[in-house]
């Protein structure tokens, strides 16, 4: 794996009285914080106090505002742009955090996690659940149009929002259940990690916009042209998934396998483990992600919850 210099490793390692920033265990491009469980406690019970269901949440936009309002004041203001910085930080651009078993009520891991990336951005809507959020189900069986909840493949590594004409800058996911799961890691890659990025990004098809439609399920019924490699901050970004990538010749179908492929195969890809009621939020625009397959279980079942969006400009 790539390492970071000790000057970037250390830049946002911090500890308050409310909580503490480190190095992430499994990768130094990561952050892990913890939040204290008396902050939760406190963030917990006064949406409780408030009344702010789910429900009210999905019905009143501010409310998703406010319940960020709520953590910051268990954990103080400087708390979200710490969020931001590290979310926007190329070296990083990455971290990691839970509830340290306060709840186990999914309800509340979803104020929770509403919190967290409103601290970061805006949600975009999710049209797939009709909602600023989707939760869905990996299980033994299933007959869905993609590798999103096929348990037993290996969901090869990509960027989300490809097949829609808004900005997706960063993705929040969370593990809400899982239950009889072996494997199925979340696999990431860290765009300037990987070997073979030149190769490809100057590839001559490395500036042509390809097509991608999105299947049935997804209830988004366009079609968009993106650019595969981009120009942000005068580095790289990325746009790909090889399952909505509609090419137009043998051609362009060799170098869009040969690039999954590589990105697959490469050194510095990571398998996180992240335990129930955790969530990763990853910068979308240079950190890859995926999913290792499950281990065969008749009984496995795992939930879990994605937020996406764009960054707030009036934040950073």
């Amino acid at each position: 794996m790539n390492m970071i210099t000790e000057t970037k490793k250390a830049k946002f390692e911090v500890k308050t009285e409310n909580y503490e920033v480190k190095i992430h265990p499994q990768s130094n491009r990561l952050y892990h914080i913890t939040i204290t469980r008396e902050a939760i406690k406190g963030f917990l019970e006064k949406a409780r106090n408030e009344n702010f269901s789910v429900q009210h949440l999905e019905y009143t936009p501010y409310a998703r505002h406010l319940v960020a309002a709520f953590l910051l004041e268990q954990v103080g203001e400087e708390f979200g742009n710490l969020l931001r910085e590290i979310i926007h930080d190329r070296e990083s651009g990455g971290f990691t955090l839970g509830l340290e078993g306060v709840t186990e009520d999914t309800d509340e891991y979803v104020i929770f996690a509403t919190a967290i990336s409103h601290l970061v951005g805006i949600p975009n809507f999710d049209a797939m659940t009709g909602k600023y959020y989707a939760r869905f189900s990996v299980k033994d069986t299933d007959n869905s149009d993609s590798y999103l909840r096929q348990a037993y493949r290996l969901f090869t590594l990509h960027t989300d929002g490809t097949f829609v004409d808004e900005p997706t800058d960063w993705l929040l996911m969370m593990k809400m259940v899982e239950q009889n799961a072996r494997g199925g890691e979340s696999r990431l890659l860290h765009l300037d990690d990987w070997k073979e990025l030149d190769k490809f990004m100057k590839h001559p098809l490395g500036n042509h916009r390809f097509t991608y439609k999105a299947p049935s399920s997804k209830n988004v019924d366009q079609e968009i042209e993106r650019l595969t490699f981009f120009d942000y901050n005068n580095k790289p970004g990325m746009c790909f998934i090889d399952q909505f990538v509609y090419p137009e010749s043998i051609e362009q179908a060799k170098y869009l396998r040969d690039l999954s492929s590589s990105m697959e195969n490469d050194e510095s890809l990571i398998e996180l483990k992240l335990p129930i009621g955790n969530l990763v939020v990853l910068n979308n625009i240079f950190w890859l992600h995926g999913r290792a397959a499950f281990e065969k279980d008749p009984n496995l079942y795992r939930e879990l919850m994605r937020q996406r969006g764009r960054f707030n400009k009036n934040a950073i």
